[in-house]
């Protein structure tokens, strides 16, 4: 085997390594991304929803517990974020979000849907099932 051949061999379990771990480690909660990490954490995870919000926002506060529990009941299946806009305003503009509370939806690191507004939670379950 030569060296290039090793240097394939190792990079390739490395990855393996670095999928499993991504699979095994969902997160039970929302996690905080900003705009350096935002590509990375949807990237992450094969569905990722990530709910932008904003500390004044009465709705965000509305669909918060929501998020919270979904959160927790479809770990492993969705991991879910949440992107304050007013300090992360550079992601906001680049997904146009025109009002909050807004929930982007991607699966496999595309945008494939978006929630707008404080829906209820069988509502938001729902809408995400088909990407499930």
């Amino acid at each position: 085997m030569d060296e290039l051949e090793e240097i394939r061999q190792r990079k390739m379990q490395q990855m393996i390594a670095g999928s499993v771990k991504a699979e095994t480690q969902w997160p039970s909660h929302p996690v905080e991304v900003t705009d350096s990490g935002f590509d990375g954490f949807v990237k992450t995870y094969k569905v990722a929803v990530v709910d932008c919000w904003a500390p004044w926002c009465g709705p965000c506060r509305m669909i918060a517990p929501i998020v919270e529990s979904l959160s927790k009941e479809l770990q492993g299946k969705v991991a879910f974020g949440k992107l304050n806009t007013d300090e992360n305003q550079m992601t906001a503009m680049r997904h146009n979000i025109a009002a909050i509370p807004t929930l982007l939806i991607f699966k496999e690191g595309k945008l494939v849907d978006r929630i707008v507004g404080a829906l209820p939670k069988e509502q938001v379950l729902r809408r995400l099932q088909k990407f499930l």
